[in-house]
């Protein structure tokens, strides 16, 4: 329960700071699917998850037990925010909108780290 709440805090906060990220840096906020590379996204965004969940299901048929399922999760997060920054570098020219994902990607992912840490 703690978990969950500390996770809809770290949304919560990162919806504010993007925000503020695209203000400062000036950017317009476009999606992905408005360009060419709507069919590249939402494959590639299938395929991942499709992977996550096998390697997931891989993981505890052979009973790797030394990873928990928080940590698959924060993995398919890394992966996933990963992807998008590409996709927003690759297919939204003229924007800096890729550098608020890596900024709020980070702070994210500091996050949710001492957020698994702690709890």
């Amino acid at each position: 329960m703690k978990f969950l709440a500390i996770v809809l805090i770290i949304i919560l906060l990162t919806l504010g700071l993007e925000v503020v990220f695209n203000k400062l840096l000036g950017v317009e906020k476009t999606k992905i699917a408005d360009t060419p590379g709507r069919e590249v996204d939402r494959r590639g965004r299938k395929i991942i998850l499709v992977s996550i969940i096998f390697l997931l299901i891989l993981s505890n048929v052979f009973n790797f037990s030394f990873l928990d399922t928080k940590w698959w999760w924060l993995g398919y997060f890394i992966i996933l925010a990963g992807f998008q920054i590409f996709m927003e570098w690759k297919y939204i020219k003229n924007s800096k909108q890729y550098l608020t994902s890596i900024i709020l990607s980070i702070i994210c992912l500091v996050m949710l780290i001492l957020a698994i840490r702690y709890i």
